[in-house]
């Protein structure tokens, strides 16, 4: 199973006459996806990140960091803040693909949840049952965490391509089961499903924190 519609393509603009230019092209592709797939930004349409708090407070931070000597405490300090952000995203993430490989999906997973910036409202094919799975998830599951401001938007355009699997009732069900709503509640874990990664903040080896701070943190236009 192919998803080439949700997968980058070459710009037919785009001089592929020299293997330097398919390369470089290629290496900003890259650069690209690993810088969204860092930012996690929950509402992938709001080019200023502003609309949700938690994105405004994040690019804020990305911001004052970019600004501080690198290597300095107050550097380190910044990073460490950011790694936070993102891991509390990483973690609804890893909730969506669990879900995804139950359901039989583990090849596609990483297609199916890629939402970039350039996703527009405009591509979605089913909008409102997309709203009213989103709706469900939020009330019925516990896979969002306590999201503050409401759910993340981006996973509206992941309900949309599981409507066009014919999947997107079963996500929810599955969703109910693994994730049911008492287990954010009481700080319960429920013993049928998948294990998940908990909110554990650890400080990065060099190695890592240097990986993460070399990654190009705004990229989102």
């Amino acid at each position: 199973m192919k998803w080439n519609c949700w997968s980058p393509s070459l710009d037919q603009n785009h001089d592929t006459g020299g293997g330097g230019d398919i390369l470089q092209y290629f290496n900003k592709l890259q650069k690209r996806r690993r810088s969204e797939a860092t930012n996690l930004w929950n509402e992938p349409a709001d080019s200023a990140h502003v609309e949700r708090e938690d994105d405004h407070e994040l690019y804020m931070l990305l911001q004052k960091r970019a600004k501080t000597h690198r290597g300095s405490e107050e550097y380190r300090r910044l990073s460490f803040d950011i790694g936070a952000h993102r891991q509390i995203r990483r973690k609804v993430k890893d909730r969506w693909k669990q879900i995804l490989e139950i359901l039989g999906f583990k090849a596609e997973a990483d297609a199916l949840l890629m939402v970039t910036s350039s996703t527009s409202y405009e591509s979605l094919r089913n909008p409102q049952e997309a709203r009213r799975l989103h709706s469900a998830l939020a009330e019925q599951t516990a896979i969002f965490g306590r999201h503050h401001g409401g759910p993340p938007e981006r996973y509206l355009f992941v309900l949309d391509r599981l409507l066009l699997l014919d999947i997107g009732d079963d996500f929810l069900s599955a969703a109910r089961r693994f994730y049911p709503v008492e287990e954010e509640d009481d700080g319960s874990s429920s013993n049928e499903g998948p294990s998940s990664p908990g909110p554990v903040l650890v400080q990065l080896s060099n190695g890592a924190q240097e990986e993460e701070e070399e990654e190009v943190e705004v990229d989102e236009e």
